[in-house]
């Protein structure tokens, strides 16, 4: 089995992320009574489908494990980026997954995806990464890479309320 491209794993499943890194935290309001619907959509890969990302996984669904290859752009433009999930959660409160990356990605690092409520039903959605370029391209890009993530990370949330409202 391939070794992460980074020594840190698993930080994105709590609060601190790493030093050293880019760091993100997006979060998305989504709309009351919905936790399940989003949770299933994360957890499923659908969410990362139904935004466009072409997902190569050996599962079903997210667990500890599972090898996944994630594809962003178009035709010979899109650009691959192995990971094996580190962690899941799917717990009555919160659902979610942090995977991380393999040679051949991109990126060094780990990005979470976890759909969450509390006792006042509110929920909300957030992504959250810390990452490095890893690759010629991603470093030549400089701080547009980290401009393309956040908009990626807004483009889930976006996706994700779209789809809660459809339930």
């Amino acid at each position: 089995m391939a070794e992460l491209t980074y020594p840190e794993m698993g930080r994105t499943r709590q609060g601190a992320l790493p030093g050293g890194y880019h760091h993100l935290r997006h979060r998305t309001p989504l709309p009351t009574g919905c936790f399940e619907t989003a949770a299933e959509a994360v957890l499923s890969w659908r969410l990362h489908r139904a935004a466009g990302v072409r997902m190569r996984t050996d599962a079903a669904r997210a667990t500890e494990g599972v090898l996944v290859t994630a594809g962003l752009g178009v035709g010979s433009a899109r650009v691959w980026g192995p990971c094996r999930v580190v962690w899941s959660d799917e717990s009555p409160t919160l659902a979610g997954f942090g995977y991380g990356t393999l040679p051949g990605h991109p990126e060094r690092g780990e990005e979470a995806f976890v759909v969450g409520h509390d006792d006042s039903g509110a929920v909300w959605f957030e992504v959250r990464a810390f990452s490095l370029p890893d690759r010629w391209f991603t470093r030549a890009a400089g701080p547009a890479v980290q401009a393309v993530q956040h908009a990626y990370a807004w483009w889930l949330g976006r996706t994700l309320r779209r789809l809660c409202a459809r339930r």
